[in-house]
């Protein structure tokens, strides 16, 4: 194994994934390791960990597998710097489309999030009329 390739405990660490969520996402395309030891071990370069972070962060969006690998092979269009001026606006619209949705459910999980700060105020005003006595924060 090279400098250059990281096996799969060692992704697994960088990105906060488990073992078998990286192999579901190379079960379903999304991400495929770049080479193979010589004893069958998955081995990923940085690009590879580079996918499986946006992966990662558009999970708690709640985009789907499609939506990922869609906006993986736009990425990976872009990045090749090989497309037509008319195609590369065309995923420069997607790739806007998606940082559009992405802002939307930002912005509707920082609502829920105030809601859920909201609630949480209200419980420890509760516990402190029924319970003058203060306890410490656990």
């Amino acid at each position: 194994m090279d400098s250059k390739h990281m096996q799969i405990g060692e992704v697994a660490a960088r990105t906060e994934l488990s073992l078998r969520t990286i192999r579901h996402y190379e079960e379903t395309g999304l991400v495929i390791p770049s080479a193979r030891s010589q004893g069958g071990f998955r081995l990923y370069a940085e690009r590879d960990v580079e996918r499986l972070m946006v992966i990662r962060r558009m999970k708690p969006l709640g985009f789907t597998l499609d939506q990922m690998r869609d906006l993986l092979e736009i990425t990976d269009r872009l990045d090749a710097g090989d497309v037509l001026h008319a195609e590369q606006e065309s995923l420069l619209e997607r790739l806007h489309e998606y940082e559009q949705a992405a802002s939307e459910r930002v912005q509707t999980l920082r609502t829920q999030l105030g809601r859920a700060e909201d609630f949480a105020a209200t419980l420890r005003t509760h516990l402190r009329k029924a319970n003058p006595v203060q306890r410490p924060p656990v």
